[in-house]
This record gives C-alpha cells, structure tokens and sequence, in this order.
C-alpha cells in the first residue's frame, strides 16, 4: 500500500467534453483518511508524519505510458488476474512517486474527500510509541464526540481486532469499514487505568478546512488546514470582512492541499488579479490565475512547514513570489507534479504523472519545496505575529 496518496491532478468535469479541466490536489485524502474516510494515508494525524515526509524528497518522476499501462491491465484481465493489480505493478515499476490506481469505490470516496465529506467516526488517530495508536483529534458533532471520546485516547481495537503494530492506514481502513453511513462499528479504548468497548455508527460528516479567528492584538488568524470545496471563498470572505488595518495571519501548515481552483480563489483574497502559477501537461504549457479585487494593502503573513503541500504550496509560491507574504516556518514538502487520470479496463483509475507546476517566478516545486523568507521552529507563530506587527499589522 502506497505511505501517501498526495497529488496534483488534471481531472475532467463530466462524461464528455472533457475540454473544461479542473485542477485538483489529492493530498485531500490525507484529511479524510484521517478521520476514517479513506485507506491510503500512513502519516495524516500522526506527530511527525507529513513533515518527517519532507525530507523524502524526489522528482515526481517520469511519465508513464497509459496505452501500456491499460495493455497490462487487458492482458492480466484475459488470464483471469486482477487488473488493478497488474496497474499497480505497473506504475510501481514505472518509478512514478506519485502515480497511484483506484478502484471504483476508492475513487468516488477520493471525489467526496474533495467535496468536503466523508463517511466515518469523527476521529483522527495517530501513532503514539512504538506499536499504540492514539486519538489525537475528535470532530464536533461526530459520532466519537457524542460517545465521549477524547483526544489522548488510546485505541485497542477495532472490531475485536487489536491495531497496536498496524499502520495508521490500516486503522483508518478498519474504521472505515464498509464506507455506509448507519454501520456499527465497535471500539476498544483505554483512558487512564479505564478500558471499555464503545460502539459507534458511521456517519455521513463535513470537514471544516477553513477556521477564523481574531488574536488579541487584532490579529485576523485565518488557518487553512486543507482547499476542499468552497475554502478559498471562505478565506475571501473573512479577509473581505476583517476590520480595516487589521493583518493576516494566514496558517498553511499541515495542509496537504486539495483543490487547486480553491487555492487560486484564495489567493484572489490578497491579489489583483494576475498570475498564480504555470504548468505544463505533456509539453503544453498553462497558467492559473487570481481573480481580480483583492486586498493588496493588508499586512500579510504566511506560515508554512514540512506539511505544507501541493495545492498549499502553489499559493505559498504565487504569495512569496508576488512580494505579497512574509513567509515564515520551515521549507514546505514539495509536491508540485501534475496527474491526470485514466480508466482501465475493469473500471479502476489510474492516475499517471504528466507534468509539473512552477511559481510566477519560474521556480519548480516538486522535490524541492519552497524556503520560507524567515526560518522558525517550535516558536513560528510568535516568530511570525512579530513580522506581522512589524508590518503594522498588529498591535
């Protein structure tokens, strides 16, 4: 099973006329995994999973050839094999970092995740020592949150089956289970010398990716932990409103991306409009560009880390390359290759790397990130509130 399914993706709107394209960023699935949704992620909610992730860092690499990958998926199909299987050995081999198969259920839950939704527990569970698994977060209104269940939680079980030496992956797969909302699944947990068995029921729930905030000295902290559906008008809206002279503080750390359209709708909050990034898809170049109106005159900061992927790291980019941000924290990830998906003949999708993603100054993403203006560790957020006043916009 893949350690990641963060990607950038060139994905047709509809059956047909397949001309329309939206770009979009799987890295998504990373936040739906965690709390249930999906099976392919080993790092979302863990301490020191995406970031420790960024010192992986290699070209997204070559493009695969989809006529010979459908060609070995047919040929396995006709000698009574998986042709799923044969993809993934396939793109394996290839030594495409980020190309990855589906089948039909993974891929529409990969769609919900984009949309914002997931079918799980309202739960994220990450590695705690060696072989435990704890929550490390617990969604209001969720069906963990009704139980009681709270973040430091250990988890014993899922099912009666123990997930202490399990990847987070295959815990995420386990609370998952069948994917349908009303399912029962039973929980063993321990707090403290307490131990019980709760049992929950799946339940249809919406991630909340955009939290807004006004800090003590004025301060608007905007955090974007992901850019599903409809976060980048979200980021718009709280800048459009925030009171005059009050500075941005805006968190792009641990966001592991998500719908490209949306990061540009953000970056619309702080430009006038003009160019966010280029990329190029099988040799033919495009662009993505802010909408015009933006406020260009408010103090702006931009905190970024290891997790700060993909679709986050482009507005990162267009932000640091326009003079428009001070940034600061640590380098990004480096996540900047473009997918484009293709249907196999059993109906899995493959999504195969055909190109990469550059800033507005010309500058390439994938395997190497980007390099915040000022360096910050463990203290980033004060680091970054003190350039924030410095800049005027804070108190």
């Amino acid at each position: 099973m893949p350690a990641a399914t963060e990607r950038l993706c060139i994905r047709p709107r509809g059956v047909v006329r397949g001309a329309v394209l939206t770009l979009v960023f799987a890295g998504v699935l990373a936040t739906a995994a965690a709390t249930g949704s999906l099976p392919r992620q080993e790092s979302a909610g863990e301490p020191g999973g995406a970031s420790t992730r960024a010192g992986q860092r290699s070209p997204g690499g070559a493009p695969v050839d989809s006529a010979a990958l459908n060609r070995a998926a047919a040929e396995a199909m006709a000698d009574g094999k998986s042709g799923k299987q044969a993809a993934e050995e396939f793109v394996s081999r290839s030594g495409d970092r980020w190309g990855a198969v589906y089948d039909k259920k993974e891929y529409a839950e990969f769609e919900q995740a984009l949309d914002g939704t997931y079918t799980g527990v309202g739960l994220s569970a990450g590695r705690a020592g060696e072989d435990r698994v704890r929550v490390t977060r617990v969604q209001s209104g969720g069906p963990a949150a009704r139980a009681g269940l709270r973040a430091g939680d250990r988890l014993v079980s899922v099912d009666g089956r123990p997930v202490d030496g399990l990847s987070v992956s295959e815990v995420v797969a386990l609370l998952r289970g069948d994917g349908v909302p009303g399912s029962a699944v039973a929980l063993r947990i321990e707090r403290g010398r307490a131990a019980w068995t709760e049992t929950l029921h799946r339940a249809r729930l919406a991630t909340d990716p955009v939290t807004v905030r006004r800090l003590d000295d004025g301060t608007l902290l905007i955090r974007v932990a992901a850019f599903t559906k409809g976060a980048g008008t979200r980021v718009r809206e709280a800048v459009r409103t925030a009171p005059a002279g009050a500075g941005v503080l805006l968190d792009l750390r641990g966001n592991a991306g998500g719908l490209v359209t949306e990061a540009a709708v953000a970056a619309s909050a702080f430009l006038d409009g003009g160019l966010v990034a280029t990329y190029d898809v099988e040799g033919e170049q495009r662009a993505v560009y802010a909408e015009g109106g933006g406020d260009t005159g408010r103090p702006l900061v931009a905190l970024i880390d290891g997790g700060t992927m993909s679709a986050a790291e482009l507005l990162t980019g267009a932000l640091q390359d326009r003079g428009r941000a001070v940034t600061v924290g640590s380098r990004t990830f480096g996540k900047g290759s473009v997918q484009m998906p293709s249907t196999l003949p059993d109906g899995s999708v493959a999504e195969l790397t055909v190109g990469h993603y550059r800033t507005p100054a010309g500058h390439a993403v994938d395997g190497r990130g980007i390099t915040p203006d000022l360096a910050a560790g463990e203290r980033a957020e004060e680091r970054a509130r003190t350039v924030l006043s410095g800049l005027g916009g804070g108190s």
